[in-house]
């Protein structure tokens, strides 16, 4: 039997640690309700979690990567035959028959042989981490021990489509700018170094003194031209350096950092990890996660290192018997409307409603922002472009101009 550390938080507001002896989470998260202790969180300890490591790699080794809208259907086909009272094995067996997708069918067939052998459906689910998230588990393990399985699966649904809708917002603000970049640097290279060099000859068989923009873009062209392998170069070794760069941990918080204060997108990357964080945290709290579990996993999931971390301090103070609310509202990070409405849930008991209007509110401010941006960018792209071709040919064209106006001097 796996022994578990716990810690909860008594009715005089003492947090109280300690180990228990269990089949499951769910028995020691009953056994410390029984004792009117508020769980806090509830975890084996780490030679129980290592050989389920070891079962889990034996028993997914036929893992596949499923689409989120695949996973987001299965979840909601298996609460409605669950709540129609269909046994959860068969519900998985019927599921299992009808994916289309083999690699869902590979997972959903581990998943019964699981359940089939005594374990639980959150357990089954764990030992595949590449296509159940954190937060996903951690859903399933609250819906088994209060009975509302059902409930909490329709509850993740929406969560799940709620974050797919979201990225999707996301990825449509970025396509656009990114799509016009390349073509942008696209043409201009080809007019410097495919174009321009070759009017050196003309303008030097007509004997004037170039303008200063002629001179500067037929330079760059042929410079260009010359050393294109080491302009290539240069320019994949800066790629190339940065994304090992942003692969140390220095590397990826700076990266984060500057997302969140880069100019035009930045303030759409910090709603974007406002609404992940207030909606996965909401999920977890109404679907009954202990709250430093829920931080724990609102932690690893928010896709930002620098709200990551105010996270994992906020939750060593709620360890601590301290407020959420305060440590959040020091790290700045937090706009105030957050952390105000964050107090006020912790002190009203209503925490989990007040994040989902946050998500919410948040939630319409990138689709807002989305819309503004995508018709900011694409007059300030032609514009670019405009300007940029415009500057080529007038390099190209100024001599000319000269020439005739020095003929009709004469």
């Amino acid at each position: 039997m796996p022994t578990f550390k716990y810690h909860a938080k008594s009715s005089t507001g003492n947090v109280v640690s300690g180990t228990l002896r269990a089949a499951d989470r769910t028995e020691v998260i009953g056994r410390l309700r029984e004792k009117d202790l508020v769980v806090l969180e509830v975890k084996k300890k780490s030679g129980d979690m290592l050989a389920g490591l070891k079962a889990a790699t034996l028993i997914g080794g036929r893992s596949r990567r499923v689409a989120r809208k695949d996973l987001v259907l299965m979840v909601r086909q298996l609460s409605t035959m669950i709540s129609a009272g269909i046994p959860l094995l068969e519900s998985l067996e019927v599921l299992q028959e009808q994916a289309e997708i083999p690699g869902l069918r590979n997972v959903l067939m581990d998943v019964s042989n699981a359940i089939r052998s005594g374990q639980d459906l959150s357990h089954a689910l764990e030992q595949h981490p590449k296509v159940f998230s954190n937060i996903f588990v951690s859903l399933v393990r609250a819906g088994e021990a209060s009975g509302q399985l059902d409930e909490i699966l329709v509850r993740l649904a929406e969560y799940l489509e709620a974050a797919e809708k979201l990225k999707r917002d996301v990825r449509a603000a970025m396509t656009y700018p990114v799509v016009s970049l390349v073509l942008i640097l696209t043409i201009a290279s080809f007019l410097l170094i495919g174009i321009v060099p070759k009017f050196r000859s003309i303008f030097a068989s007509l004997d004037i003194e170039l303008p200063a923009i002629t001179s500067f873009v037929l330079n760059t062209g042929e410079g260009l031209k010359a050393h294109w392998v080491v302009a290539l170069g240069s320019l994949l070794a800066l790629v190339g350096g940065l994304f090992l760069f942003r692969k140390t941990k220095t590397g990826a918080g700076a990266q984060d950092w500057v997302i969140l204060h880069a100019p035009v997108f930045g303030g759409l990357f910090r709603k974007v990890a406002l609404s992940r964080f207030a909606r996965t945290f909401a999920t977890l709290i109404r679907s009954g996660v202990p709250i430093l579990e829920a931080l724990e996993i609102v932690s690893a999931t928010v896709g930002n290192r620098v709200i990551s971390r105010v996270v994992d301090t906020a939750r060593e103070h709620v360890r601590q018997g301290e407020s959420l609310c305060e440590p959040l509202a020091k790290s700045k990070v937090f706009p105030p409307m957050v952390t105000k409405m964050v107090g006020i849930g912790e002190k009203s008991g209503a925490l989990e409603l007040l994040l989902e209007k946050i998500a919410e509110f948040y939630d319409d401010q990138v689709n807002a922002e989305v819309k503004s941006l995508t018709s900011l960018i694409e007059p300030l792209m032609i514009g670019f472009i405009g300007i940029l071709v415009a500057g080529i040919v007038l390099a190209v064209f100024l001599p000319i101009f000269k020439l005739q106006e020095g003929l009709m001097g004469r």
